[in-house]
C-alpha cells in the first residue's frame, strides 16, 4: 500500500456518522472560504493533543473521499504537525467544480470514533466576497505587523472581524483589546472596502493561524513570529511574504539617492550658474569699453575748436585765433597759453627782433 491512502468511505457520510455516532464540529457555524479561481488555499485543522497520534483526514464530500495526513500530490496536501496539534491541507489550482463541503475528521479510537473538527464551505468566485493581500505575514518579538483584508461591496454592512482558528477568540472593527504585551487594533475603510489589522508589541505566542471575517465568508492568514535579533532594534513590521513591504524599501531607498544628488548637485549648478553670468557680465563689459572710449573721445574733440591758421606763403603775419571750450567758467584757469612757429615752407620771414606777437582772448559765440 502507498504512503497515503485515498479511498471512498461512505461510513463517513452524514448516515452512516449518525448511525455509529460521530461527533460533531462545535465550533459554530461552517465557514465559507472564498477562493479566486486559479488559486490556492491552506486550511488548518486543529485537534486535541490526545489524539496526536490517532489517524487524521480531509474528506470531500463532493466525490465522498478521504485523504489522509502526510499525503502529498499535485493539487492536495496534508500535512500533519503534532508538535502544533493541528494538521493543514493545502489545495492549489483550485477551479468551481472544487466549490463545496470539506471535513476535517479524527479518528478518536474511543467513542465516538469518528471527531469532525472542522467543516469549510469553498466557494471559488471570479470576485471573492472576502480575500487578503497576504496570506502569510511574519515579524520581530516585540515588533509590529499589519495585514489588510478585503472584502465585496455586499458586505460592507457585516461585521468585520480578526479571529484566532486555534480558540475562536476574535476582535472586531473599531475596537482595540490588548492583551498582556502585544495589542490588536482594526480599522476599516469603507471606501476602499478593506480593513486592516495592525498587531503590535508582538510576542512568539502569537504564532499561529488566523482568519480575515466578514459575515460568514472568510479567509485564512499565517502568522510567523520570530526571536528579536541581538543588538539590533525590533522591527516595527516585517512580513516573509509581503512583495508591497519590498516595493516601499526600494521606493524609500531611490528617493534617499535622488535626495542625496539633489543636495550634492544643486549648490553646485547653482555656483556655476552664476559663475557663468559672471562671465557674461565682464564679456559684455569688456566689448563696450572700447566704444565707450571711443565716444568719449570724439565727445571731448567735438567740444573744443581747434581753428585753422589763416595764412598765405607770401604772407609775413601768421594769424591764429584760439577759442576756449567754456571762458564762462570762473573755476577755470582763464590763462590761454599759445605757441606760434614759422610754418614748414612759407615764404614768410619772422620779424628781425625774433619776437612774434600773439593775442589771445576769449572768442564770444554770436547767439
Amino acid at each position: 500500500m502507498a504512503a497515503y491512502a485515498k479511498i471512498k468511505i461512505f461510513y463517513i457520510s452524514i448516515g452512516f456518522w449518525l448511525i455509529l455516532g460521530v461527533e460533531s464540529y462545535s465550533g459554530g457555524s461552517n465557514h465559507t472560504l472564498t477562493i479566486y479561481p486559479g488559486g490556492s488555499v491552506t486550511i488548518p485543522c486543529h485537534y486535541d493533543k490526545k489524539y496526536t497520534q490517532q489517524k487524521k483526514s480531509w474528506f470531500s464530500e463532493i466525490d465522498q473521499t478521504s485523504t489522509y495526513t502526510n499525503t502529498t500530490e499535485q493539487n492536495l496536501s496534508v500535512i500533519d504537525h503534532p508538535d502544533q496539534s493541528l494538521f493543514t491541507v493545502t489545495m492549489r489550482n483550485l477551479q468551481n467544480k472544487h466549490t463545496g463541503l470539506y471535513y476535517c475528521v479524527v479518528e478518536t479510537g474511543e467513542q465516538p470514533p469518528i471527531k469532525t473538527i472542522y467543516e469549510p464551505y469553498l466557494k471559488i468566485q471570479t470576485a471573492p466576497d472576502v480575500s487578503v493581500v497576504n496570506s502569510s505575514v511574519s515579524g520581530h518579538e516585540g515588533g509590529n505587523i499589519s495585514v489588510q483584508c478585503l472584502y465585496s461591496s455586499g458586505y460592507q454592512n457585516k461585521t468585520k472581524q480578526w479571529c484566532r482558528y486555534k480558540d475562536q477568540s476574535c476582535y472586531t472593527v473599531g475596537r482595540t483589546v490588548t492583551s498582556q504585551n502585544s495589542s490588536v487594533q482594526i480599522r476599516d475603510d469603507d471606501g476602499r472596502r478593506s480593513f486592516t489589522v495592525l498587531m503590535t508589541g508582538l510576542r512568539r505566542t502569537d504564532s499561529g493561524w488566523y482568519f480575515c471575517s466578514v459575515g460568514d465568508a472568510l479567509n485564512p492568514v499565517h502568522i510567523t513570529v520570530t526571536e528579536a535579533e541581538p543588538g539590533k532594534a525590533k522591527d516595527t513590521s516585517e512580513s516573509g511574504h509581503q512583495e508591497n513591504n519590498n516595493n516601499t524599501t526600494e521606493v524609500t531607498d531611490k528617493l534617499q539617492k535622488e535626495n542625496k544628488l539633489l543636495t550634492v548637485w544643486l549648490p553646485v549648478s547653482a555656483a556655476l550658474l552664476l559663475l557663468l553670468i559672471l562671465i557674461s557680465v565682464f564679456i559684455w563689459r569688456w566689448r563696450r569699453r572700447p566704444k565707450q572710449d571711443e565716444q568719449q573721445i570724439r565727445g571731448r574733440n567735438g567740444s573744443r575748436n581747434n581753428d585753422a591758421i589763416y595764412s598765405k606763403p607770401e604772407d609775413p603775419v601768421i594769424y591764429s585765433t584760439i577759442n576756449d571750450e567754456n571762458p564762462n567758467d570762473a573755476h577755470k584757469d582763464t590763462t590761454t597759453y599759445s605757441t606760434i612757429d614759422n610754418i614748414p615752407g612759407s615764404e614768410a620771414k619772422p620779424p628781425a627782433g625774433g619776437t612774434v606777437y600773439s593775442s589771445v582772448a576769449p572768442h564770444q559765440q554770436q547767439q
